[in-house]
């Protein structure tokens, strides 16, 4: 807090940042174009590590995650976060796009397909005041470029900047259709540890 001169009372700053906790396993992808190349070939050298005959697999992967990084940065994506936790032999598919709305702006991201369910509502998140939530489950059309056929279950969160017009917008997401309620939580975890500084 800052204290004004002139009128002698404490006045405010809207915040510099934010920060979040994600846990063990989830790797950053800034997305500014001169950083996401070299964050996506570290992240895909650790998914592919030590496997010499996984070379289209990787080229596929790679191919894929500059085409979100290039979506979410034309849609004021800041950064993005993706899973390489597993449990067992199974991954824990899942990804969270931290975007900044611009006043004005209709908060929401583009969504193609079949809905199956939405719900919206109001949560409090501890550290960084009151945000919406909408949770929604899609079915991908079929001709979708990445070939994913499975629901993906979507949950955002905007959050009003303090001091400002503009808003934050977390996006979560996974394909683990079977497992999406624990995901959901998971989600909601990082979602409350979201902090202004």
């Amino acid at each position: 807090m800052t204290e004004s001169i002139a009128e002698g009372v404490p006045s405010q700053a809207p915040p510099e940042d934010y920060s979040l906790i994600v846990p063990d396993g989830w790797f950053r992808i800034p997305l500014e174009p001169d950083q996401w190349k070299s964050s996506i070939r570290a992240f895909t050298d650790r998914v592919f590590d030590g496997r010499d005959d996984a070379v289209v697999l990787k080229r596929e992967l790679s191919r894929s995650l500059r085409e979100r990084a290039e979506a979410g940065y034309r849609n004021g994506g800041v950064e993005l976060y993706v899973s390489t936790a597993s449990v067992g032999p199974v991954p824990l598919a899942a990804s969270l796009l931290v975007s900044v709305v611009p006043p004005g702006e209709e908060i929401g991201s583009a969504v193609t397909g079949k809905r199956r369910a939405q719900e919206v509502s109001t949560v409090q998140l501890p550290f960084a005041g009151t945000a919406t939530r909408r949770r929604r489950r899609v079915i991908p059309e079929a001709e979708e470029a990445s070939g994913n056929q499975l629901p993906v279950t979507t949950v955002d969160y905007a959050v009003r900047v303090p001091l400002t017009s503009a808003s934050l917008l977390l996006t979560f997401s996974t394909p683990l259709d079977p497992f999406a309620d624990a995901m959901v939580d998971l989600f909601e975890a990082i979602a409350k540890s979201l902090r202004w500084t």
